[in-house]
């Protein structure tokens, strides 16, 4: 028997049990975005920490914050004297359910329907935990690596003190490659590492163009209300055919994939009608240029509107940027765009919401070699993509600014119909079953490495 043939009826004999965990880690309300649920995080925490406890791992709950939110699990176990240590990331928390009325199942309820799993955190990112802990249970007594865990519990609400955790556990945190089992595959089928992200920048702007409303019969044709001057001001961003004109903003190639016409609509939603804005391939648009969408704005409703003109407007603008900038480069390009382009000298504040750095990986060298091999065996040898993501995940930068030694290898369980962070949100349990088994192959021929 070989060794793929082994480890794969391992995993199909411990799956009911894997199984089992994640649901019940699914029915933990762990949304971290919630304070009045923040003993459902911290009883996340305590059951990730007894998943590991229980295959032998020195685990504990840290936190950088002094009453004890956004717990995160550390857990280590050694391997061989002189074996590579691979840290394994995941988190626990989980995005807000929001409106149960969109879920065809209940969020927190795991449901199995058809090919897929259901629950909010079944995929992003509890079947992460889940699949470290498969490959763990699969290598049983022979782990080949010294491995440590480090699950987060704050990642859905921007990862705020895993700076702090990084520097005051790099001891523990140390490691010669680092998986993040937080990202996704090109496809069904279709294996992928992540290599690049993009960052954000998120920023509130308002207009302000009178100290109090005033009728619009009276005043319109002569004062400029705030609505249409914020409206010149965001249209100021885009020409014609939607590429943006914020000078200063960088951008790179993206890897040479194809992204099927059938498959862009059918996976982001647009309206029947709706054309693709931007010019240059696609992948390029969707990965590594900049994108600017406004995702918020204040003024009043049409619904009992009044005849007055609206003195000050505010909308948030949401800016991706490409893995080639910086953040501090693209809210300086943009702060200078919009302070030239405001029109008929409207009063503008800006408040800056949060950044992210952005992510690019030189994804070559030994561990990448191993786990390139671990996923074509894995998907029946199928090659996997290097993929980037439009989405930011910008702890990643953390890792890599803390341990720049370090392989980091971006994976996930989520594939395009996931809907992670939306209603219906559902792990593929066949991939999921491929993720497993590519994982316990990564940790098995990590151990042919040798220790730097």
């Amino acid at each position: 028997m070989t060794q793929i043939d082994a480890f794969r009826n391992r995993l199909n004999d411990l799956m009911p049990a894997l199984r089992k965990d994640l649901e019940e880690l699914v029915r933990i309300e762990s949304v971290s975005a919630d304070p009045a649920r923040a003993g459902e995080v911290r009883r996340s925490a305590e059951k990730t920490r007894d998943l590991f406890v229980a295959e032998g791992f020195d685990t504990e709950i840290v936190s950088a914050c002094e009453d004890g939110r956004a717990p995160a699990v550390i857990a280590h176990k050694a391997g061989p004297e002189g074996a590579p240590t691979v840290l394994l990331y995941a988190h626990h928390d989980v995005q807000p359910e929001n409106d149960h009325a969109d879920w065809d199942t209940p969020p927190f309820e795991p449901t199995e329907v058809g090919e897929r799993l259901y629950g909010r955190g079944a995929a992003d990112d509890k079947a992460g935990i889940i699949a470290h802990l498969a490959a763990i249970r699969a290598l049983g007594d022979d782990l080949p690596v010294s491995v440590t865990m480090f699950i987060e519990g704050e990642e859905e609400v921007g990862s705020d003190t895993l700076p702090e955790l990084l520097e005051q556990y790099a001891d523990r945190l140390r490691a010669d490659v680092i998986v993040i089992a937080d990202s996704g595959n090109w496809d069904i089928g279709v294996p992928a590492l992540t290599t690049s992200l993009r960052g954000l920048v998120r920023l509130d702007v308002e207009v302000r163009t009178l100290t109090h409303a005033v009728h619009s019969g009276m005043w319109g044709g002569l004062v400029p209300d705030a609505i249409m001057t914020l409206s010149r001001l965001i249209s100021s961003c885009f020409d014609d055919r939607g590429n943006l004109v914020i000078e200063g903003l960088k951008s790179s190639p993206a890897a040479d994939v194809d992204y099927p016409e059938e498959r862009l609509r059918a996976e982001s939603g647009a309206a029947p009608g709706v054309e693709w804005i931007g010019t240059g391939p696609v992948v390029e648009r969707l990965w590594t240029q900049p994108a600017l969408s406004i995702t918020g704005f204040d003024a009043p409703q049409v619904d009992g509107a009044s005849n007055t003109l609206v003195a000050a407007a505010r909308a948030r603008f949401s800016l991706r940027t490409a893995p080639a900038d910086t953040s501090a480069n693209a809210l300086a390009a943009l702060q200078a765009h919009l302070e030239k382009h405001v029109a008929w000298g409207a009063t503008l504040t800006t408040t800056v919401v949060d950044t992210g750095e952005a992510t690019q990986i030189q994804a070559d060298g030994p561990a990448y070699d191993v786990a390139r091999d671990a996923f074509r065996e894995a998907w029946d040898g199928t090659d996997p993509v290097d993929m980037g993501v439009g989405g930011s995940i910008p702890f990643i930068a953390a890792f890599l600014e803390a341990f720049p030694q370090a392989s980091v290898l971006v994976t996930g369980v989520e594939d395009p119909d996931t809907r992670a962070h939306g209603a219906n949100e559902g792990l593929h349990l066949a991939e999921f079953a491929k993720v497993c088994l590519a994982e316990t192959l990564l940790l098995a021929n990590l151990g042919g490495l040798a220790h730097e």
